[in-house]
């Protein structure tokens, strides 16, 4: 299946633009999602953390994606 990802913060600059798109199997867990976007966009790891959010609430990794989920990638935020 093809899911949209949306990118927020620096995420935006590492996948070069805020929505790329990931072609996954059928029963893909957002575990599965992070080492295909980590292993497309090696950057990705170098940030100390970053959350998945999937329909606008936070993903744990075990959690399976469906193909008309709407998937964000949230890097960490600082701020003052």
């Amino acid at each position: 299946m093809k899911v949209n990802i949306l990118a927020f913060g620096i995420a935006k600059d590492i996948f070069g633009g805020s929505l790329v798109t990931a072609e996954l199997t059928n029963d893909a867990t957002i575990s599965n999602l992070k080492y295909l976007l980590e292993k497309e966009y090696p950057q990705l790891k170098k940030l100390a953390t970053y959350m998945v959010a999937v329909n606008n609430e936070y993903a744990l990794d075990g959690d399976t994606i469906h193909e008309r989920d709407e998937i964000a990638i949230i890097p960490p935020v600082s701020g003052g």
